[in-house]
């Protein structure tokens, strides 16, 4: 079993181009602050950011939400090291 409460990284997005933290809590949830930022509850300032580094990459930035991709292989990844740790 982990023995450790939360662990957290900084990951490229490239949803939204930028560096987010991905934290994980012992518990399995995660969260990311890039959903803070650019999810659901979007600030005006936020959403401009986006559409700006949008238009210099030809392409429409959107944050994927919770369930992101990239916060759910960390996470998966994270327990999945912690099982084979106690195989050892």
């Amino acid at each position: 079993m982990v023995d450790w409460q939360v662990t957290a990284t900084t990951l490229y997005c490239d949803a939204v181009d930028a560096d987010p933290t991905i934290m994980v809590h012992k518990d399995r949830s995660a969260e990311c602050t890039g959903y803070k930022k650019y999810g659901e509850n979007i600030s005006k300032e936020a959403a401009g950011e986006l559409k700006e580094k949008g238009k210099k990459l030809g392409r429409v930035l959107k944050c994927e939400g919770p369930e992101c991709s990239r916060v759910i292989e960390y996470r998966d990844k994270l327990f999945a090291e912690e099982k084979a740790r106690a195989k050892s």
